[in-house]
């Protein structure tokens, strides 16, 4: 099964992935993470990464497209990606069938305060607020997307992460 996990910054899309793909004996990908690897190497991909990081801006799609192709590319028995895809232009050129979209929901006061309590280096409050509004006009579509496709799942990201997994779990019919 592949499975898409989406929602704002903070959500728990990381942690809920996680949990999904161990319970499923499946592929996790993290594109945050992959994208924060590479722009740690000193290439003309990684310094691209990197600026485009530090604004707090999304990865543009070609880059998208380049980097994620390659992992999903090596997969075989099915996955859990969250941070892809993030505009509608990434969910339309679907080069692995998605089978389910899980939406966490979080409103952005609580967004805000999980991603300020982790303490990494992007995780400011201007460029939190900069992810959110990319969020809402590139990636709330895609979410629209998926739902005329009858794929999405909608669960409230507020709760604790047992509660969500459960959520998750029986939402997937697990």
């Amino acid at each position: 099964m592949n499975i898409v996990i989406m929602g704002p910054q903070g959500s728990g899309k990381s942690t809920q992935a996680e949990l999904l793909a161990k319970k499923l004996n499946t592929v996790h990908i993290s594109t945050g993470d992959i994208y924060r690897s590479i722009a740690n190497q000193n290439s003309d991909l990684g310094r691209k990464i990197k600026e485009y990081i530090e604004k707090g801006e999304l990865i543009d799609d070609e880059t998208t497209f380049t980097v994620v192709d390659k992992h999903l590319a090596e997969i075989k028995s099915g996955f859990v990606v969250e941070g892809f895809p993030r505009t509608i232009g990434q969910a339309e050129r679907e080069i692995v069938p998605v089978d389910k979209v899980i939406y966490l929901r979080l409103d952005d006061n609580e967004a805000t305060k999980r991603l300020l309590s982790r303490g990494r280096t992007d995780d400011t409050p201007e460029l939190i607020a900069q992810r959110l509004k990319l969020y809402y006009l590139d990636t709330v579509p895609v979410l629209n997307y998926y739902r005329q496709q009858g794929k999405l799942l909608e669960i409230d990201g507020s709760k604790t992460i047992p509660e969500v997994h459960n959520l998750i779990l029986q939402s997937l019919g697990i």
